[in-house]
């Protein structure tokens, strides 16, 4: 990293969109941290992308303000990334477990890793903050409640601190991906269950994938400092709303 190189840290970089991410502002020339519990992945990354692995829990505020502390005392970009579902049940059959973890990692996790890097992100003079939230935090379905309720607190978090920082160099925007294809997100949430994790995307021509959130990101990050995209909503062609999918058959 030189003196005048930009920085960014990625949370949730071990996979995923939060990888791609990685690598794309990488090649926007940004050195990147990269922040997430699997040390072997971000390690890897690291060295693929010339970054700097931090293992940090977004839930355990002594990790992330270990975070900030190798991060320093300037900071131009940060993807809050880190997220996750975890079960489908219905309200009346929920696990008040699943629910805190998402309410954890989602929103609280969020808040504790942006208030650790917002003295950083106002003393490069045009932070950028970009919150990935999800169509999910827009439109409730049966079986995401917990989801839901979760997404919908980043949006919340979003639009009240962008009002909270109206005065200051740091641009704060959230991005809500559709149907987004990766190798983890259904089989965390189906607890392994491959099966299940297949269905979500059977027969749809094209779902996104990790690397057009990333590249929409990158373009997000890299608009003039005057420039702020408060939400934008990425869906694929076939997505016409949460409830409204094209399939095609796949026998």
């Amino acid at each position: 990293m030189t003196e005048t190189q930009k920085t960014a840290v990625v949370t949730g970089a071990s996979s995923g969109i939060g990888a791609a991410t990685a690598r794309r502002l990488a090649d926007e020339g940004y050195h990147v941290f990269l922040a997430a519990r699997r040390a072997d992945r971000i390690e890897a990354l690291a060295a693929e992308i010339g970054g700097t692995a931090v293992v940090t829990d977004v839930t355990d505020a002594a990790s992330v303000a270990a975070l900030a502390e190798k991060v320093g005392p300037a900071l131009d970009v940060l993807v809050n990334n880190a997220g996750g579902a975890f079960g489908s049940t219905p309200v009346a059959e929920a696990d008040s477990d699943e629910w805190k973890r998402m309410y954890d990692v989602n929103v609280v996790g969020t808040m504790q890793v942006t208030r650790a890097l917002l003295p950083a992100l106002v003393a490069s003079g045009a932070g950028a903050i970009v919150n990935v939230g999800s169509t999910a935090g827009r439109v409730s379905y049966e079986g995401g409640a917990g989801y839901n309720a979760a997404k919908h607190g980043v949006r919340a978090l979003t639009g009240a601190l962008r009002l909270e920082l109206f005065d200051q160099p740091v641009r704060v925007m959230e991005i809500a991906p559709g149907m987004v294809h990766t190798e983890e997100f259904s089989l965390v949430r189906f607890e392994g269950d491959q099966a299940k994790a297949d269905a979500v995307y059977a027969g749809v021509p094209d779902p996104l994938v990790a690397e057009d959130i990333a590249d929409a990101i990158g373009w997000m990050v890299t608009r003039p400092a005057h420039v702020n995209i408060d939400e934008l909503v990425i869906r694929p062609r076939a997505q016409a709303a949460q409830h409204k999918v094209h399939r095609v058959a796949t026998d």
